[in-house]
């Protein structure tokens, strides 16, 4: 385990060495931005540390009620409900809204926290290939007898760095009467004109039936989840959802932190503008050199190594080189496509990245996966 001794930014400190971060979700450079800062510090002023209960005993100040506002806003949905995370959103949310005579339909390459959702739910699960609308449609006509179907998703696929089709997922919801669910994590902040994830992204904000997100991601703070969606919804999980009802309700300054993210994503799309930027500066550039990039439209940018030895191997040398980059195998990724997952920011100068892609042609000709 690699030890992280300072603040998360473009450049970080870490082993007692300077690197280039290319594995945080720090999209925005949120994480270090002076008026979370400010708002975190002023709510432990004014709340302490902690609340030291659960959110429907004595946890809940009026930080986390106009968060929950807040995010309803954000996502344009009716009302919205704050987790201690978004996989205790996921899991409260499959748990409680699903029975026994109920099917969920899960994209392949979903998040873990679905997956332990879907299995945690009392529902059939049926598992769809990544994105394979046709295949999809098909568990759709088989479902037909269950109660409810549930479609779930990632907007953003982490490992990919692709999007789900959420068009076409929106028209077989309409055409078989199936609920649409978006993990938006890897969306919320960064897609969008004005952030608000791959919803915004396709124009279908006021067509997802329910939405779920994190605070942890492009927003900056240290945790913290959402779901998203119906009052009548919300209302229910409020009452219903064991991992919302049986845990302390976030720290209030988490909290605060959040609120300022939203808004500081609402209000500088600059922000958008410089990651992309980047993304495609350094995507250019590493290809140049002969790398297998994923093309994609966000800026999760996994470098096809196939070898789950030779990627971790490369990603040990970078890391030697100043850059730190996760290889990822077997089974975060399907045998025999191990890869380096660059995860670009806006916090990443342009001397952070040429230092990088010169240190990737380094290692690449060293290690012969590039010539």
């Amino acid at each position: 385990m690699k030890i992280l001794e300072s603040e998360q930014a473009g450049r970080v400190k870490m082993d007692g060495r300077s690197v280039v971060m290319f594995s945080s979700n720090n999209y925005l450079g949120l994480a270090s931005h002076p008026e979370l800062k400010r708002k975190a510090i002023e709510a432990l002023q004014n709340y302490g540390c902690g609340t030291a209960s659960g959110p429907q005993t004595a946890g809940t100040t009026r930080l986390h009620d106009d968060l929950c506002k807040k995010v309803a806003e954000f996502t344009r949905c009716d009302a919205a409900l704050v987790f201690n995370s978004c996989t205790s959103a996921n899991v409260g949310l499959l748990a409680s809204i699903t029975t026994d005579k109920d099917v969920i339909l899960s994209d392949q390459y979903n998040h873990a926290s679905i997956i332990d959702g879907c299995r945690l739910s009392r529902a059939q699960t049926k598992v769809y290939a990544h994105n394979e609308m046709n295949e999809l449609e098909r568990l759709l006509k088989e479902s037909q007898d269950r109660r409810l179907r549930v479609i779930i998703t990632d907007g953003v696929f982490s490992m990919e760095g692709d999007l789900a089709p959420l068009d076409q997922l929106v028209d077989l919801g309409r055409k078989y009467d199936a609920v649409v669910v978006v993990d938006d994590c890897h969306g919320t902040g960064v897609l969008g004109s004005e952030g608000r994830g791959t919803p915004e992204h396709f124009g279908l904000e006021d067509q997802i039936d329910i939405q779920t997100s994190t605070f942890g991601k492009a927003a900056g703070a240290a945790a913290g989840g959402y779901v998203a969606g119906r009052k009548e919804l919300i209302d229910y999980l409020y009452n219903r959802a064991r991992s919302f009802i049986y845990t302390n309700a976030l720290p209030p300054s988490v909290a605060a932190t959040a609120l300022a993210a939203l808004e500081v994503i609402e209000g500088h799309p600059e922000l958008r503008e410089s990651l992309f930027e980047n993304t495609r500066y350094f995507s250019q550039r590493i290809l140049r050199l002969g790398y297998q990039v994923v093309d994609n439209e966000t800026p999760i940018l996994p470098t096809m190594i196939g070898d789950e030895t030779l990627a971790i191997k490369m990603s040990n040398k970078l890391f030697d080189e100043g850059v730190f980059i996760k290889g990822f195998t077997y089974p975060s990724v399907p045998l025999g496509k191990a890869r380096l997952r660059a995860q670009i920011s806006a916090a990443h100068s342009k001397e952070d990245l040429d230092y990088s892609i010169e240190a990737f042609r380094k290692v690449g000709e060293e290690l012969r996966v590039i010539t």
